[in-house]
């Protein structure tokens, strides 16, 4: 039975907000993003062992991959939402894709969190995708943990890797914890907010919380002193450059905490826990489109920041991830989808981890919730109860990949069609329709290659339809605005589609054919299509 919006007990809502901490892992591609989240978890207890022993090679299934792709090449593509509970504190982690050719699932999830944790390579330290990530963070002013990951193995200088944060973040880093140690020979960690030396050992190859015993640095044998006196040196001379940590400049987004870890071993994850605990930011009152804060205790509100179908083959269901930004969430309550105005009944509502599910009754402002059987709900919808409002919109980012799509099995082109219109309506791939070819051959329009590679294999495995992909030479899209006149049907190094939302887009091999359409069609007005992905 459904039932309408709860009674709201400003005072439960705003003590369950402070109680959450909404946060995404983000790096480039293999520093290890989903042996952290499950190291994480592990210590939260949320998993009896970590799927990771001695890297992704040799892992058994990680639980937050789901998708048969996911499993086969060690790499997360579709985020997983991840909820524990650490010292009575709810992290509500949010898994990002993590291959650099599926970036815009990951932009999207970005605007679903308070906090980030980057992760670095110590052996490679900064690298392109996690330049284009922290520039997403830092638009959005997105405080952001960094974590320099893999210091058992052999890596980059302590000292050097602080400056490098530094230079590529224009944030100030702070150490909290410093190995004892170099890269590959991680001994321990100077705990620097607790005052300890804490000495670790992995347990079972990582697959179990790694031993922590504490070390007194002044009664060691000089023989076996001397890593931990050198990081007590080291941190020192971050301390006195760099200074201590403050709180209030990390919200702010011009300091950054930094931690040691070798996730795969379960070493430093410990205190990753406390720090995200201690001083990563609660859910705060989320501007509207309006710019008007929604308080924490109005009556609930959220936003959709993904949608997925697929996960549980025998049911074909969709799953839309809503943030809830206000208020309190209970399964059965009604309420109203901005953009069409029409009731939601949230009868079925999930907290998913990979294939595994497992039914909310209450959430509250931070937590995500899986809406299962929403095939109404898009990506950036705003859902609400009594008190409407719109929240800003997430961007759709300008494709630079393009392919037509066929049925290799005629057929199967009711099969085809529908899982075209689940991928579009997911935004899997962008699509573009055009008189020229006809809907029998849609153009997938992506941000990166992976795209195209995992379309064709959902077609094949989820709807049994067989597909092939011809890429086409176009490397830019631009919008067309609706108050041009004389758009043309068809000109030269290039072509007019469509969008099943009614926008018409020109696709162009080059920017330089860009200018020539300029020229020859001077009333037709073309304009950027939402945010672009830097190079």
């Amino acid at each position: 039975m459904l039932t309408e919006s709860p009674v709201l007990d400003a005072d439960a809502v705003r003590r369950e907000a402070g109680r959450r901490r909404t946060f995404a892992v983000i790096s480039h591609p293999d520093a290890g993003k989903s042996t952290l989240t499950e190291a994480l978890a592990l210590l939260a207890r949320a998993i009896q062992d970590a799927g990771v022993t001695h890297g992704k090679s040799s892992r058994h299934a990680t639980v937050s991959d789901w998708m048969g792709i996911e499993q086969e090449r060690g790499i997360s593509i579709s985020s997983a939402a991840l909820q524990l509970t650490y010292r009575d504190t709810i992290l509500n982690v949010v898994d990002t894709p993590g291959h650099a050719d599926f970036s815009e699932d990951t932009y999207r999830v970005l605007a679903a969190v308070d906090s980030a944790v980057m992760l670095i390579d110590a052996a490679k330290g900064f690298e392109p995708q996690t330049v284009k990530l922290l520039a997403v963070c830092k638009a959005r002013n997105i405080p952001i943990i960094t974590v320099i990951n893999k210091w058992d193995r052999p890596g980059l200088d302590a000292l050097g890797l602080i400056d490098d944060v530094g230079e590529r973040t224009g944030m100030t880093p702070v150490p909290l914890t410093w190995p004892a140690g170099i890269a590959g020979d991680f001994q321990g960690l100077l705990d620097l907010r607790a005052q300890r030396a804490i000495a670790l050992e992995a347990v079972e190859a990582g697959a179990q919380a790694a031993e922590e015993t504490d070390v007194d640095i002044d009664t060691l044998d000089p023989r076996d002193a001397g890593p931990w006196v050198d990081a007590r040196e080291e941190s020192g001379l971050v301390e006195s450059s760099n200074g201590s940590f403050d709180r209030e400049e990390f919200e702010a987004a011009r300091q950054t905490p930094v931690l040691f870890a070798a996730a795969a071993k379960n070493f430093g994850v410990s205190q990753l826990l406390d720090i995200l605990v201690d001083v990563a930011p609660s859910p705060s009152p989320r501007p509207s489109k309006e710019d008007e804060p929604r308080p924490i205790d109005a009556p609930m509100s959220g936003f959709v920041f993904k949608v997925q179908a697929g996960q549980d083959s025998a049911h074909r269901d969709h799953i839309a991830y809503l943030r809830i930004c206000s208020g309190t969430f209970e399964r059965g309550m009604v309420i109203t989808n901005q953009r069409t105005g029409k009731p939601f009944a949230t009868k079925y509502a999930h907290r998913v981890l990979g294939r595994s599910r497992e039914v909310v009754d209450t959430a509250w402002p931070g937590d995500v919730v899986g809406l299962v059987n929403a095939t109404s709900l898009r990506v950036g919808d705003s859902l609400f109860a009594e008190q409407p409002v719109q929240f800003p919109d997430i961007p759709r980012f300008s494709p630079e990949l393009f392919a037509v799509a066929r049925a290799k099995d005629p057929g199967r082109y009711k099969q085809f069609r529908r899982g075209i219109e689940q991928l579009e309506h997911e935004g899997v791939v962008q699509v573009l329709r055009s008189d020229l070819r006809g809907d029998q051959a849609p153009v997938l329009a992506a941000v990166g290659a992976l795209q195209f590679e995992v379309a064709a294999e959902r077609l094949g495995t989820e709807f049994n339809a067989p597909t092939s992909l011809d890429h086409l030479s176009y490397t830019l899209a631009m919008r067309v605005a609706p108050e041009s006149q004389g758009v043309p049907q068809t000109f030269r190094g290039g072509e007019i589609m469509f969008r099943s939302d009614g926008e018409i887009v020109a696709v162009f091999g080059d920017k330089w054919k860009v200018g020539h359409f300029r020229k020859d069609f001077p009333d037709v007005v073309l304009e950027p299509i939402g945010a672009a992905v830097d190079q």
